[in-house]
């Protein structure tokens, strides 16, 4: 039989952590940027965030994907809704086709957010 050894909870005088001195990121702001990492946290969706970017004007077909990732069209279709639902691409129908670009500033703003979370 093993023994519990009761965990002491309560703050004692020299603590070993440090106090905060910068404004931790809250509840919301931790969401939303889990959500746009989530996103981001499929290499075919990385790859496909990419190849919309590289294309002229940054914006590409749905049929232009499909062949380059290596994915079924309604694989490819369901990664670039996932994209959307979480602000990093715009979609555009014409006609038969669903047309796909990059938010402005949706990048950007990104990084932002990682920079100013570790500047806090």
């Amino acid at each position: 039989m093993s023994a519990t050894i009761p965990l002491e909870i309560t703050p004692t005088a020299g603590a070993c952590c440090a106090p905060l001195v910068r404004t931790a990121v809250d509840a919301e702001t931790a969401r939303d940027l889990a959500r746009r990492f989530k996103a981001l946290a499929d290499p075919a969706r990385v790859q496909l965030l990419s190849i919309v970017a590289a294309h002229d004007g940054g914006e590409a077909c749905v049929c232009d994907l499909t062949e380059p990732v290596g994915l079924s069209q309604p694989t490819v279709s369901h990664h670039l809704k996932i994209l959307v639902d979480a602000g990093l691409l715009t979609r555009e129908k014409r006609g038969v086709w669903a047309y796909y670009s990059l938010v402005p500033g949706a990048l950007t703003d990104l990084g932002a957010a990682l920079d100013e979370t570790a500047a806090r």
